[in-house]
């Protein structure tokens, strides 16, 4: 390449870079521009038709809308339970469990976010976490950050496993059904040795960055119990990927991890004897005055006398078992949901097309939850009303951002049709690298995983796009197969905690809109930190 074409393919990354990170544009205005800057360098340097462009940037548009109505769902949900009162009622069910705000985040962000991660994956973690940790006292800032850290190892088999059933098997040429299941079981051995540091650089980050104490040792002093909740989701997910297969190892992991941690949280078990709390310890002023709906004082006073913990969290049982049911292949729920679908074939006479099956998004579970349990929870459509205006009160920032944002990856993908020979950005960008860096592979394969989830927002699409490139780089860096291949997928994983797309809709859901770039900037160094491991690992155990 050209050092103008290597510009033009890098752009998308610098552009979000420099003007989110750098020069701290809020994204909605950075990215309409970031993508106006790419589009143009595409037509004039890469080389792409004009009716591809408009193409890719219709595309992106459909795509955007979809994240739009999935953040929406989860707002609603939120604004719902704050309405009703529920909120509060859950507040006092982690307070009975340990008032230690520690343990409150790694319940909820690491156990609770990994389940929804498995169950549905897209973004859908942190939309949901990242509000109930505002509820909870976290500053918006903090709860966004800690939220989209947590959001990484169970997105392995997010989805239902889609990642691995449909990113790597589909992704790599010629790969049998064996070959995957051996490529999932190398990634997810690495994460017990990576991943289960997590929670411990969670809770690090809480108490050094996000208390106005500024403490490294308050995080640090509950590491034996951090790490234990590590253990707790990636050895069952192990396990559970080694007995079962790659569609149930985030629940199922999950799960054990909730039903072990609460238990060892009650009993005071390898917790420091004096809980962290917010009032003793101090916290982001932000928390004292969280954007992200009703005040506490009008939902106290909404709060009914009578509702019990299992009232209160039914809304969010209720999303869970509905997103574990319509995901589940073997039933026929899931092909139900996707029948009613609205399809744009060939775009504007281009190969591209786009389809969305309205019933099947985790957006429409959520706004079908949100209208039962105002009612289930005594609300009334006076409440239901104005939780809808409040949440579209909520989302319109988002928008301009989301529609720069997701065409302008879709430009960065679809960029292989163009009259200068080139081949798609991402592919041009990993072959220039893997060109100077083959003897290196093993360390550089997770950060190609990381660029495809950044870019595309998806773990998955990060696998489909990279999935043969890397399998050409084991064969020419002489290194297995199922090592580069799981590297890859654990690097997919640590993109997502930069993934703008990701960013842009959970600080969305907690009004957070302008401060896309602080998020960026905190979640930099865990996503370093994760591939640099991942990495580490391999070398010592795997070569």
């Amino acid at each position: 390449m050209t050092s103008l074409q290597w510009i033009t393919a890098t752009m998308p990354l610098l552009s979000v870079f420099i003007l989110l990170v750098l020069l701290r544009m809020p994204a909605s205005r950075a990215m309409p521009l970031s993508l106006l800057i790419c589009a143009l360098l595409a037509y004039l340097v890469w080389q792409m038709p004009v009716v591809q462009l408009a193409a890719a940037v219709a595309e992106g548009l459909v795509i955007a809308s979809t994240i739009l109505w999935i953040v929406f769902g989860a707002i609603l949900l939120l604004n719902v339970l704050k309405q009703t009162g529920a909120i509060d009622v859950i507040k006092t069910g982690f307070g009975a469990i340990s008032p230690d705000k520690r343990v409150q985040l790694i319940i909820i962000a690491w156990l609770f976010g990994s389940f929804l991660e498995g169950a549905a994956g897209f973004g859908t973690p942190a939309a949901i976490a990242a509000p109930l940790l505002v509820a909870l006292g976290f500053s918006p800032i903090s709860a966004v950050v800690l939220a989209l850290v947590a959001d990484s190892s169970a997105v392995s088999f997010g989805a239902v496993g889609t990642p691995v059933l449909v990113g790597i098997a589909q992704g790599v040429p010629g790969i049998d059904h064996d070959a995957v299941l051996q490529v999932a079981l190398t990634a997810i051995s690495i994460d017990i040795a990576v991943a289960s540091w997590l929670p411990l650089i969670m809770v690090v980050m809480l108490t050094r960055f996000f208390s106005m104490q500024r403490s490294w040792r308050d995080g640090l002093a509950i590491a034996p119990f951090a790490l234990l909740s590590g253990l707790a989701f990636t050895v069952p997910a192990y396990l559970v990927a080694l007995l079962l297969g790659p569609e149930f190892p985030s629940i199922l992991g999950a799960l054990t991890g909730l039903a072990l941690i609460c238990t060892a949280a009650r009993y005071k078990i390898l917790l420091p004897a004096r809980p962290w709390l917010f009032n003793s310890y101090g916290v982001d002023q932000e928390a004292l005055q969280s954007q992200s709906g009703a005040s506490p004082a009008k939902s106290a006073m909404l709060l009914p006398a009578t509702m019990s913990l299992a009232r209160a969290w039914l809304p969010y049982v209720l999303v869970a078992v509905l997103l574990v049911l319509s995901r589940i292949p073997s039933l026929p729920i899931k092909q139900y949901l996707q029948q009613l679908a609205w399809q744009w074939p060939v775009i504007f006479g281009t190969e591209l097309s786009v389809s969305v099956s309205p019933l099947y998004l985790p957006g429409t579970l959520f706004v079908l939850v949100a209208i039962v349990s105002c009612f289930l929870l005594r609300g009334s459509t006076t409440m239901l009303m104005a939780s809808c205006r409040h949440s579209g009160q909520m989302l319109l920032p988002s928008v301009i951002a989301l529609a720069g944002a997701v065409p302008m990856v879709r430009i960065f993908l679809q960029s292989d049709i163009n009259s200068a020979g080139l081949p798609a950005m991402p592919l041009a960008l990993a072959t220039e690298a893997a060109y100077y860096l083959a003897d290196s592979w093993l360390w550089i394969a997770p950060f190609v995983g990381a660029l495809g989830s950044f870019i595309a927002g998806s773990a998955t699409f990060s696998n489909l796009m990279f999935g043969s490139f890397q399998q050409a780089m084991a064969v020419e860096a002489a290194v297995p197969l199922k090592l580069v291949l799981a590297l890859q997928m654990l690097g997919a994983n640590a993109g997502n905690m930069i993934c703008v797309v990701n960013v842009v809709a959970a600080a969305s859901v907690v009004n957070l809109q302008g401060r896309e770039g602080d998020i960026i900037r905190y979640t930099l160094f865990p996503m370093l930190f994760y591939c640099v491991a991942a990495s580490l690992i391999a070398w010592l155990l795997f070569t």
